[in-house]
């Protein structure tokens, strides 16, 4: 009996260990917006029970089961770049793949705003992605070795899918060195500027400006 008994024990603590959590690191916090980076290894999940809105923004390729409060998982097939919104946020994010996967998990302290502001002063070719009361998320795409005309950033989260060297020239006469390398997920404060990309890689970017 005290073989099987400690038998039983092992094989209580195996399952325990089966059951791993991703590494999540705090990227952003202030006032309008909490950010954290989740990368998942095959299994690994990342609960989530603050029951606040909260939005998923993929940056690399995998399948998933996704709970959202209340509701049973479902499988999402994710992509850079693609994301996703719930207004109770998320109970758990599981990956379901056999290779780690990597996505911001944002969370709104703040109410936000009714106002929408759609394209307004984004460049022409920016893609909005997504907006409600809480965010606006967009799409950046700047070929190499080419300009973008005068646009204007507000207060944003810049999660960089392909990296480049911009430069930025102001409407006071400045210019500005930016760089974002490939992974790189950077607070910043909003801009009018003129983007120009003199290297030799296309910069893509998500873009999400809390309200």
């Amino acid at each position: 009996m005290r073989w099987r008994s400690s038998s039983l024990t092992i094989v209580a603590v195996i399952a325990v260990s089966a059951v791993s959590f991703a590494r999540e690191i705090e990227k952003v916090r202030n006032d309008k917006i909490i950010v954290w980076e989740d990368i998942l290894a095959p299994g690994e999940a990342v609960p989530t029970l603050s029951g606040k809105p909260a939005l998923i923004v993929y940056l690399s390729s995998g399948r998933l089961d996704v709970t959202s409060q209340g509701a049973a998982p479902t499988k999402v097939d994710a992509k850079p770049g693609k994301l996703r919104f719930e207004t109770t946020g998320f109970r758990e994010i599981r990956n379901s793949d056999s290779s780690p996967l990597r996505l911001l998990r944002i969370e709104f302290p703040d109410r936000g705003s009714p106002e929408r502001w759609g394209r307004s002063g984004l460049s022409s070719h920016y893609q909005v992605l997504f907006e409600n009361d809480l965010v606006r998320v967009y799409d950046i795409f700047i070929p190499a070795k080419s300009n973008e005309p005068q646009h204007t950033h507000k207060d944003r989260v810049a999660a960089c899918l392909s990296g480049a060297e911009l430069t930025h020239l102001f409407p006071d006469g400045r210019t500005e060195v930016s760089t974002l390398k490939t992974g790189e997920v950077v607070w910043r404060k909003g801009s009018t500027h003129i983007g120009q990309n003199h290297s030799a890689n296309d910069f893509h970017a998500i873009a999400i400006e809390p309200k």
